[in-house]
């Protein structure tokens, strides 16, 4: 993109920066082009990007472009499109994002999907409590308060500038008042004789270590490690999360994971070998894959059964 325009040289239009843009990133093997060379001409003019078509023969003054070019170049380093911005849509809610936490993607929103029945079948009775364990930047927490403002919710993290951003979310979204937020690791802030859910969800790290290495320069380079590594095996926070959450399970509570599209089985086999749980489905997400795990904790009356 030119630096400036001279008496030779034509304005540059909004139209017109969105096309150089769009080719620019494609010769990079960029995967969205025009889609990212929106998003950000949109940020940098403060605007929402149908309304670069509205205004389309719009000229960018020499302030705006050069702000334009420093996301540009911001871009091409690898930089994630929504750290530029600071801003994620998930549930079609705005969601302020940063390096403290993982981006959310279109695929969590199969989890919220997966539990919304759950919480809204009025057979169950009463209003519900919900955990959500390693809530990053609020995304589930927030999309489930969103849907199901009745419910009690609780939304924890190990990490307090994740726990920061989350409650910035939740206010913007007017949840805020619906959700206690703990710092801690899984389930080290709670004690079984004190708190109970009929919910629990989460999005876990489960990428094997090994696989890091191998993700794309955005994901392996800016996003919080943390938030990925599953360990050696990819399912160590799966089978944590498993392994101790029944405990803070009502009888026939859910517990519902977002999980590697190649974990299912693992998943299962941990699910069974704990005796807890019962009707045991996978969900798969937008592109087929299997993506989420429910699980029942088995009811009083199938535990006299059994």
């Amino acid at each position: 993109m030119p630096n400036a325009s001279t008496p030779e040289q034509p304005i540059w239009t909004i139209i017109e920066l969105v096309r150089w843009t769009t080719s620019y990133f494609r010769s990079h093997q960029l995967e969205n082009p025009r889609i990212e060379a929106e998003i950000l001409l949109a940020h940098v003019l403060g605007v929402r990007r149908i309304d670069l078509y509205l205004n389309h023969d719009q000229p960018l003054d020499k302030k705006e472009r050069g702000y334009f070019k420093a996301l540009i170049k911001r871009r091409l380093s690898g930089e994630p499109v929504a750290y530029i911005t600071g801003r994620r849509e998930f549930w079609s809610l705005e969601l302020m994002v940063g390096p403290q936490v993982l981006i959310p993607r279109p695929e969590t929103e199969c989890l919220v999907e997966a539990v919304l029945p759950f919480l809204q079948n009025g057979d169950t009775g009463g209003c519900k409590r919900i955990l959500d364990m390693g809530t990053g930047s609020g995304a589930i927490a927030i999309a489930l308060a969103h849907e199901y403002p009745q419910g009690q919710f609780v939304a924890m993290d190990h990490s307090l500038a994740a726990l920061k951003m989350a409650r910035q979310n939740a206010r913007k979204h007017g949840v805020d008042p619906h959700i206690v937020w703990y710092c801690g690791s899984w389930d080290a802030p709670l004690k079984p004789e004190q708190e109970t859910f009929d919910l629990i969800v989460s999005n876990p790290p489960y990428i094997p270590s090994g696989d890091i290495d191998g993700l794309q320069t955005e994901v392996r380079d800016y996003e919080p490690r943390l938030a990925l590594d599953g360990c050696p095996d990819g399912v160590s926070c799966l089978r944590t999360i498993i392994q101790s959450v029944y405990r803070y399970l009502k009888s026939g509570g859910m517990l519902a994971l977002e999980m590697g599209w190649d974990q299912a089985a693992a998943v299962i086999e941990i699910a069974n070998c704990t005796g807890q749980y019962e009707n045991i489905q996978i969900i798969k997400d937008y592109s087929k894959l299997d993506r989420v795990a429910t699980m029942r904790k088995l009811s009083s009356k199938s535990e006299m059964v059994g």
